[in-house]
This record gives C-alpha cells, structure tokens and sequence, in this order.
C-alpha cells in the first residue's frame, strides 16, 4: 500500500485498443474479462481496476492478466486512463506525510497498555 504503481501504455495494433503494463501484477495468473462494471461487491484489484474504468464512459472492455491491462476503448480517447490506473492504489502522495501509527492509538487504548 502506497507504493507507486508504474505504468507503461503501448496501441495496439487494432484500433480503440490500448495496453497497460504495470509494475504489479493484479489478477495473478488468472484472464479476468470484463464487458461491463463489476459488481460493488467484487472487491479484488482487478475488480476495481475494471470499475473505476469502466467509470470513465469511455471503455467498452476491460481484460487483464497478471500486469497487463488490455483495454477496448468506446472511442478512440485512452487519454487519462494510465494516470488513473496509476493512482487508484497510491494511497499517499509525495508531500504527504505517511501517517505514524501512534496517531491511530485512541486515550483508552493508551491507558490500557499503561
């Protein structure tokens, strides 16, 4: 959590089709397809990496294996998708402090380890 996640975008050679590599595999070495949304209750990466795609309007398929996501666009616009995929795991960002886990610790939890 909070690493950054790399990401390479290279076309395809079929038009509206671009590929995603990144530095962390998402589906381990299963073929995930996806032609709409998954369900709010499919909470695995990939799940989530399709979803927040598919949120943008502009994709009509997602597949992923392992690191690397295919994506059919709706149009021809992949513009933004890799800053999203990018980010959509990064939970702190540079210049963010990373939170010390001392200020998680509540005043009975601290009188009780006392």
């Amino acid at each position: 959590m909070g690493q950054p996640v790399t990401v390479v975008e290279t076309p395809s050679r079929r038009a509206g089709v671009v590929r995603f590599a990144t530095n962390r595999v998402l589906s381990g070495m299963a073929h995930e397809t996806y032609t709409t949304a998954p369900d709010e209750l499919a909470d695995r990466p990939v799940d989530e990496v399709a979803r927040q795609l598919f949120a943008t309007g502009r994709v009509a398929r997602v597949h992923v294996n392992g690191n690397v996501i295919t994506v059919e666009l709706s149009g021809s616009d992949a513009s933004g998708l890799r800053d999203l995929i990018e980010d959509l795991f990064t939970y702190y960002r540079p210049g963010v402090p990373v939170p010390d886990p001392a200020d998680f610790v509540t005043d009975e939890a601290a009188a009780d380890a006392s």
